[in-house]
């Protein structure tokens, strides 16, 4: 049987809401008083109610993390940064599976139902309407990966994927491509559509750069290779800038199908810089997302939020760097 808060006020020879107090954030209690219950609550066992605990404070901590990607390998690792980050700070990550979801609505209500007491929105594939929507219901919330601008409607934790993509294509035409092309996820993604615009921005100034486009229909290893498929059936660019790792490495095997080379007859570069894209098999040129601290600067926002609701929501814009590793053609020696 669970030891109740009844026998540990006996045990320390005080009333039960003078236990209830020490237990409770922010109440009241001397440190004489708070010593005799916790060393009441340790000899017997004692473990505070948390469900007990929220009626008392009106504080569930419980925070809903919201994401519609759990395809995508990178999930993992930011799921498993912002449970364990989140669980670090007193507070109760639930997880919400919006796969195939577009209605925030359906989110807001299921979150209401649990009274969580914020959100994360961790998707960079949602518009930031989506995350906008819990803060008109007024549930705090951070956008995490999300799209960044001077004058966000919610706090967006993310990096520049207008300079990733103007990154990728600089990388490209210092190997000396001449022939490239923009593989992206879903077409109507923030994420997909901000690489693009960016990777077009900078070979703009190249004129002598043949450059084109297609789409995946997710951010999925199968989505990735059976639209790489599709163009080797006519004729393929020299070079491969995927919106995504998981995506790129779908490409890759595609390529290696087709029975070609990578990087001697096509070269690739990801964006996301995941595990799986260091194996030896891999070996993925990529671009290097800062995914632990997005994740920490995002919970840090959440934590103040839930002492400052009506904080002034911030846009944190964190940079990226080109990882070298043998999916592009060396860069040409230097006169």
């Amino acid at each position: 049987m669970a030891v109740t808060l009844k026998e540990v006020a006996i045990r320390a020879g005080v009333s039960r809401s003078a236990v209830s107090r020490t237990f409770t954030d922010g109440a009241s209690v001397s440190d004489k008083m708070r010593r005799k219950v916790e060393r009441a609550a340790r000899d017997l066992g004692y473990s505070p109610n948390a469900l007990a605990s929220s009626l008392t404070t009106g504080r569930t901590k419980l925070i809903g993390l919201v994401s519609n990607n759990f395809h995508n390998p990178i999930f993992l690792q930011v799921f498993d940064l912002f449970t364990r980050g989140l669980q670090d700070r007193g507070l109760r990550p639930l997880l919400v599976n919006l796969s195939d979801e577009t209605d925030p609505q359906t989110s807001v209500r299921m979150l209401r139902q649990y009274s969580v007491d914020g959100a994360v929105v961790a998707s960079s594939t949602l518009p930031p309407g989506f995350a906008k929507a819990f803060r008109d219901e007024g549930v705090p919330v951070v956008h995490s990966f999300g799209r960044s601008s001077g004058a966000p409607e919610v706090h967006v934790v993310s990096i520049d994927n207008v300079e990733c993509g103007r990154m990728a294509a600089r990388t490209l035409v210092a190997r000396g491509y001449r022939n490239v092309a923009f593989l992206g996820g879903p077409e109507s993604a923030t994420s997909t559509q901000d690489r693009y615009a960016g990777f077009f921005s900078e070979l703009a100034a190249h004129r002598d750069i043949k450059a084109s486009y297609s789409f995946a229909d997710a951010y999925s290893f199968d989505a990735g290779r059976r639209e790489m498929l599709r163009l080797m059936r006519a004729n393929p660019a020299e070079a491969y800038f995927c919106g995504d790792d998981v995506l790129s490495i779908g490409v890759l095997s595609a390529i290696r199908e087709s029975g070609l080379r990578v990087p001697d007859d096509i070269g690739v570069i990801g964006l996301n810089d995941m595990e799986m894209s260091r194996w030896e098999s891999i070996n993925l040129t990529t671009i290097h997302q800062p995914i632990r601290q997005i994740v920490t600067s995002s919970i840090e926002l959440m934590v103040a939020m839930l002492d400052e609701p009506d904080r002034y929501p911030e846009a944190r814009v964190f940079p990226s760097s080109i990882v070298e590793r043998g999916t592009l053609r060396p860069l040409p020696p230097q006169n």
